[in-house]
Formats: C-alpha cells, structure tokens, sequence
C-alpha cells in the first residue's frame, strides 16, 4: 500500500495528543485522503526499496517505495493549496506528529493540503539526494494540474515544512529554476514554484558549523566536500524573486541549531526576498503545531494572520 495513510482511529489520536488544534468533529469532515502516485512508472533514474512502507513507534515512516501524495481536502475550499512535508533528516518521514495534524489544520482554514510521502536518499534511488526535491518538484506540478478538480487557484500554491521538511520546502521554493528531472507527461510543463513557504525549525545550512544534523549525513555524507555543503544549503540559493517565506524556530531547540532560522532570515533579508521570521525562546524540537503550554503554540494562528497579509488567504 503506497505512502502512509492513518485511518480514522489514527487521526482522532493525533489530534487527542494535544498539538492539533482541530476537534474529532473537524477530522470527520475532512475525511479520509485521497492518494495520487506521483510518477506514472517508476521515479526517475529507478532503484529504491521493496514492500510496504514501515511506521515507527512514533508514526514516522520509511521504505518508502512508492512516492505519493495524500490529499485532505476542506468541504469549503479558499483556493489555497499546500503542499506539506514532514521532518526527520531524510532519513524517515514525521507523519503523526508534524504532517497530518497540519493537513487537517490547514484543512480546517479552508486550505487543502497535501501531504507528501516523498523518497528518502538512503534507501537506494539512483537519484541518490535530488530524490526528494525531484518529489517536491513533481507534487507542485501535479497540484497546479489538479486545481481544477480539487478547486484550487494556481497562483495560490505554497509549501509547508518541518525540520528536514522544511530544508525540502526551502530548496523547492529556492530553486525552482533547477529541473531536476527529465519531463514525463504534460503536468512537467506547469511551474514547481511555490508562491510562498513556510518552514518550521527547518535544516538550512549543510556547512560547518552548522551540519551535524542526519540531514547533512543522509545528503552529502560524513565527509563532504564543501562544495557539496554549500550547494545543498538553502541560504546559497537565495536571491531576488525567491517566494516569500515565514519563518518558525524556538531558541532552545537542542536538535537543529536556532541559527539555521537566522542564516536563513539574513539571506532573505539580504537578497529583498519578503521574509517573516518568529523567534520563541521556549518550544525545543519537533513540536509540529505547538505545544499548548508554550507560546510557540501560536505559530499557526501568526501564520494564519500571515498568509492574509501578503494576500494568499482572502
């Protein structure tokens, strides 16, 4: 069975573990997701694992064998669509705790989501790293070729990203540019920019000080060279007509060094691209969409506010 899709005991015990802020109620009315395989053969260049997907105790997953995107669609759609992507340093995927508890937020804006289970470089692509943003690159296309049935404007179309995710998140709306796989049908020919992003405590820079992170290790290697880590850290790729991007990290996150958050802001800053950057001093790691005893745990309302004011939410 592709990708990794909760049923409906799952979501209700996402939500109950406190960081979702959508009721039973609201999970109900998303409804079950619908899947669409990205590639109609096999991903580009070939290899990968066999079998199923496998889930963790905490509900990420990995061996991933088969790239899909799982949509949760809102009963009343605004035309915003984001694509979502859970962390855990390209070397499995956070669905439980970061993906699906922001699809059914987003869905609960009116906004619809779509969760990505993209390939891990690890397990064996041919690809090797650009596995994942070749997915990335994919699921913008298909959603733009999607818009009319799932009712979503095409110039609405953003990224949501955590930890690894969000480094995901920030090379798709990075480097657009980049084709990072040969076209194989007519959805190639849409654009996989994203026309905005938001990336919470994401990976950005690959080099030292910074890279003792899986990340860097799942992408480049114990030793890499430093052209290497320079070229997959986001803040190399800024410049003038990158996305607009809103920006999520606590100060004592212990996993991914709060600086990555403010190479990231200084890069945008210095190339004009529009950035909005929230500093929490308490929140750690891996929180997803908060934690109810901290402040961070008003990120999605500040989102929120931000996607109405650079006019994505209406």
């Amino acid at each position: 069975m592709p990708g990794f899709v909760p049923d409906r005991r799952s979501l209700l015990l996402t939500l109950a573990a406190g960081s979702a802020v959508l009721s039973a109620r609201g999970a109900d009315a998303v409804g079950a997701p619908e899947r669409i395989p990205l590639w109609p053969g096999e991903p580009p260049g070939g290899g990968g694992p066999q079998g199923p997907p496998v889930r963790d105790d905490s509900g990420a997953v990995k061996n991933v064998a088969v790239p899909v995107l799982e949509v949760y669609a809102p009963e009343t759609p605004t035309g915003v669509a984001v694509l979502v992507a859970g962390g855990g340093g390209y070397a499995r995927i956070g669905m439980v705790k970061e993906a699906l508890p922001a699809a059914l937020w987003l869905a609960a804006q009116g906004i619809t989501a779509f969760v990505l289970t993209y390939r891990l470089p690890g397990e064996g692509w041919a690809a090797g790293p650009l596995a994942p943003l070749q997915d990335g690159q994919r699921a913008l296309r298909l959603i733009r070729a999607a818009a009319a049935r799932f009712r979503i404007d095409p110039a609405r179309v953003g990224v949501l990203g955590f930890s690894a995710g969000g480094h995901l998140g920030g090379l798709i709306a990075a480097r657009s540019a980049f084709r990072a796989y040969d076209p194989v049908d007519a959805a190639d020919d849409l654009s996989a920019r994203p026309d905005f992003a938001t990336l919470i405590y994401p990976v950005v820079s690959l080099e030292p000080p910074y890279d003792r992170t899986t990340t860097r290790r799942s992408l480049v290697g114990e030793t890499p060279s430093p052209a290497a880590s320079r070229d997959w850290s986001l803040q190399t790729h800024i410049r003038s007509g990158c996305p607009t991007l809103f920006l999520v990290q606590a100060d004592d996150d212990a996993v991914i060094s709060p600086e990555h958050s403010r190479i990231l802001d200084a890069a945008c800053r210095e190339a004009g691209v529009p950035v909005e950057y929230h500093r929490f001093a308490v929140g750690g790691h891996g929180f997803g969409i908060g934690r109810s005893e901290a402040p961070v745990a008003l990120w999605p309302r500040l989102c929120r506010l931000w996607l109405t004011s650079v006019s994505v939410m209406r």
